[in-house]
């Protein structure tokens, strides 16, 4: 038996005891669908903009063109992206097993194409606009449609003001129902899955510091190394398509 044979089947044991698991999901789960993590050194969104000048709300309302520039083929892989295993075994989990929520940092909306239920999106999504002068909110799939083909900054029909999609840019507070629901989750659970996320960015990366702390096990299952290593219960540093499918499958009919 390997050394990954070996924790899968921990963790598999921990998820077997567990009665109220959560999972904390970051870029690192939904990069097998073609979406880029933010925070690779090498091929991250990152490593070639400076977030501040192309994804903060005060560059959004200096100017949108930019960001919208910034936006459009990270959208395009969005659009074309589907869920993978590692979506679909918590899909999986949360049906048969012992898991009640997903905590995301991701606004790709994978995880409920996948079939998840329970989802709390702390860094917001991309299924709806808002326009920033009147307010009103829009599905994205119109809009959204019209922006890929043009390139162009979409507009309010109603006022005319600009559309801004429903994710989370730098300088914009997190919407505050679902960052309670996620730390009540936090605080109530027997078991936290921090999956394919740094835990570098807070609030989402205290989340499973604050499991810990209410007495919760913790599994992290990510490619590279994360500050809270040393207190999880059980490390699996392998891909999470590799891990997520073998977790979930003895809870599977």
């Amino acid at each position: 038996m390997t050394k990954l044979d070996s924790l899968i089947n921990q963790a598999i044991e921990l998820l077997q005891q567990s009665r109220h698991a959560v999972a904390l999901t970051g870029a690192g789960i939904s990069a097998p669908s073609g979406i880029p993590e933010f925070r690779n050194r090498d091929s991250g969104l990152w490593a070639k903009h400076d977030p501040m000048q192309v994804a903060s709300i005060y560059a959004f309302k200096q100017n949108p063109q930019v960001f919208y520039d910034w936006l459009r083929p990270l959208a395009a892989l969005m659009l074309a992206a589907k869920p993978n295993v590692a979506h679909q075994a918590l899909a999986d989990l949360e049906r048969q097993g012992p898991l009640k929520a997903i905590i995301t940092q991701n606004i790709d909306t994978l995880h409920a194409k996948a079939g998840s239920q329970i989802v709390h999106e702390l860094h917001g999504h991309m299924r709806e606009a808002t326009c920033i002068r009147c307010y009103e909110i829009y599905n994205s799939s119109a809009v959204l449609d019209d922006y890929m083909t043009t390139g162009e900054v979409p507009h309010c029909p109603a006022c005319g003001g600009i559309l801004k999609p429903n994710a989370i840019l730098f300088g914009e507070l997190l919407p505050i129902s679902v960052l309670n629901e996620s730390r009540r989750q936090a605080k109530t659970c027997d078991l936290m899955l921090a999956i394919g996320s740094s835990l570098q960015v807070a609030p989402a990366g205290d989340l499973p510091l604050q499991a810990k702390h209410s007495g919760a096990r913790l599994i992290i299952v990510t490619l590279s190394d994360t500050h809270l290593d040393d207190v999880a219960d059980i490390v699996i540093h392998a891909d999470v398509i590799d891990v997520l499918p073998r977790l979930a499958a003895p809870f599977l009919p």
